[in-house]
């Protein structure tokens, strides 16, 4: 099978196309590896996939249209698997047209290339944060989900809402996939697990919101991209016990489907500190501050649906993950 997949410079993205091209399949992956976080760090998950054969690189911002339309003209394209997005919640309120640009122009440029190019499958990335205001445990894709809390978030839904117009008026198959705080190997600078880390291998005091009341349904990355690579396998098709008098929003009509993708097992902040402290061998110094603007106290992921419909459910340790994430750091900042 021949993929697009976008975002290959980022965290899940290499990771996906890693597992692609050991399967057997070919990839191309488009990234612009901006600035956000370390490029330096981009570069190295890129170099790891230039090495396989099957790879193809395509350096190309996701809100330049015409070059994203070029891509999708020269490649024949069954599958694209869409990942590439402005991410991080504090961020949103520093630079807003960012996630206009990347996730909506972005996004919308990628569904204009399957649309006119017959894709098969289009899977794209979600995020837990779509849920936003809600309190209602655990978070099921059938729960309303009308009340962000961060412009993130926002784009995450309206991502949601394109993805289905475009599976209703144009048929396309679509999967969005809601990811539960993502850590691991090679993660991301901006996440807690790799923040809180290198703070306390440089003695610094790591900042804990909201008191250190917060729960986290963290996810290891392995687990993710299993979820990823099933939900690809399978092409969704039109629900016909959908019914418009009694909305389900996790399903439709049109040949278009939502999962969460997390480990279904909430972590008190509390637990995460301890468990990265025996990993490191030293203790943390925590200063605790207020909850912050587009945060929410608590995620917990409902995966019923992935486990019928593709037989899998996240199940890695937070333990054997943050072990194998501080192998992982130690090795390549070489702490």
């Amino acid at each position: 099978m021949h993929y697009l997949v976008t975002g290959t410079a980022g965290f899940i993205g290499s990771f996906v196309a890693e597992r692609l091209l050991a399967r057997g399949d070919t990839v191309v992956g488009l990234d612009d590896v901006n600035d956000y976080y370390d490029p330096q760090l981009k570069e190295d998950r890129l170099a790891r996939l230039r090495d396989q054969s099957g790879f193809t690189e395509a350096r190309i911002r996701l809100q330049d249209g015409a070059a994203v339309a070029k891509l999708f003209e020269q490649h024949d394209f069954p599958r694209v698997i869409h990942l590439a997005a402005q991410a991080g919640v504090r961020y949103s309120l520093i630079n807003p047209h960012a996630y206009v640009d990347s996730n909506l122009t972005g996004f919308l440029n990628i569904l204009e290339g399957c649309r006119h190019h017959g894709v098969e499958h289009l899977v794209f990335a979600s995020s837990s944060s779509v849920y936003g205001a809600n309190t209602q445990m655990p978070f099921s894709v059938h729960h309303n989900v009308d009340h962000p809390v961060s412009l993130y978030a926002a784009t995450k839904k309206a991502n949601e809402l394109m993805g289905h117009s475009y599976a209703h008026i144009y048929g396309i198959p679509m999967t969005g996939l809601r990811f539960f705080t993502v850590y691991g190997p090679w993660g991301r600078p901006d996440m807690a697990v790799f923040l809180f880390t290198r703070a306390i291998l440089a003695g610094k005091p790591i900042d804990v919101y909201n008191h250190g009341q917060m729960r986290r349904d963290f996810t290891y990355i392995d687990d993710i991209v299993e979820g990823v690579i099933r939900t690809a396998d399978r092409i969704p098709d039109g629900d016909a016990d959908w019914r418009g008098d009694t909305p389900d929003p996790g399903t439709s009509y049109a040949p278009y489907r939502l999962y969460n993708i997390g480990n279904h097992t909430p972590v008190e902040l509390d637990t995460l500190i301890t468990t990265l402290e025996r990993a490191l061998g030293r203790e943390a110094e925590r200063r605790l501050l207020p909850l912050q603007p587009g945060d929410v106290p608590a995620t917990f992921a409902d995966v019923d649906d992935l486990q019928r419909d593709v037989g899998f459910a996240p199940a890695t340790p937070l333990a054997t993950g943050i072990e194998r994430f501080v192998e992982w750091y130690r090795d390549y900042y070489g702490t």
